[in-house]
């Protein structure tokens, strides 16, 4: 193959994966929580013809040499963990992160996933779930006869029984934060999945260790801009 057609066709199958990753950021702009992914690009090796600085006769060198790249490609995908818009829902059960931290949930066979989502519900059992099941980690169950329950934004939850006496507390939620969270795996359901690149845990209550603060009543948008 002609090399110039080898080079554009690196430059188009490079492309062609950018768009994918665009189309998917697209896909999930009303996803909750969601956070859009950037396609890295890197230049592929060079043909040396001339060196630069190489004698070019007897009495001069070349200043910049002769060098062909052979095209570019896609490195990498990273996920872009900026802030997204704060959406009222007036749900109480409804929260979003403002700041650092992810909510830890337990998966159907045991592992620990994490994820930005809080839209939550109660399940049959009376704990706090995902909308795909998975319940929170640590565990936070609401009574049956619960009136009311308020979420404080560090984190504590309380409610009000249809009984009265007043606000009790019935739980904490907590939060976890990565060195890395680009490094983290998306595993679909809003979850993510920690790697050796996304570093270790380092679990807290919101609003202490660099955690950030919970609101609720509200959730986290996707962070996708339509126009850019």
């Amino acid at each position: 193959m002609d090399a110039s057609m080898w080079v554009a066709k690196t430059g188009l199958s490079a492309q062609s994966t950018r768009m994918t990753v665009i189309a998917n950021n697209l896909a999930n702009v009303n996803t909750i929580g969601f956070k859009k992914d950037r396609a890295n690009f890197e230049d592929l090796l060079y043909q040396r013809i001339v060196q630069a600085g190489a004698q070019a006769d007897a009495t001069s060198e070349t200043p910049t040499g002769l060098m062909l790249g052979t095209g570019t490609r896609v490195v990498s995908t990273e996920k872009i963990h900026r802030q997204g818009n704060m959406v009222s829902t007036e749900n109480s059960l409804d929260v979003a992160i403002a700041g650092d931290g992810f909510f830890a949930v337990q998966q159907a066979d045991g592992t620990t996933a994490y994820s930005r989502d809080g839209s939550f519900k109660i399940s049959n059992e009376g704990a706090l779930v995902t909308g795909s099941g998975e319940p929170l980690i640590p565990a936070i169950n609401i009574p049956t006869d619960a009136a009311s329950v308020t979420i404080g934004r560090d984190g504590t939850v309380s409610a009000e029984l249809a009984s009265g006496g007043g606000l009790s507390q019935i739980g904490q939620f907590q939060l976890t934060r990565f060195a890395n969270p680009a490094g983290l795996t998306p595993i679909g359901r809003n979850l993510y999945a920690p790697t050796n690149a996304s570093g270790d845990p380092i679990v807290g209550n919101p609003g202490l260790q660099g955690a950030g603060m919970l609101t609720q009543g509200v959730l986290e948008a996707s962070n996708v801009n339509v126009v850019e």
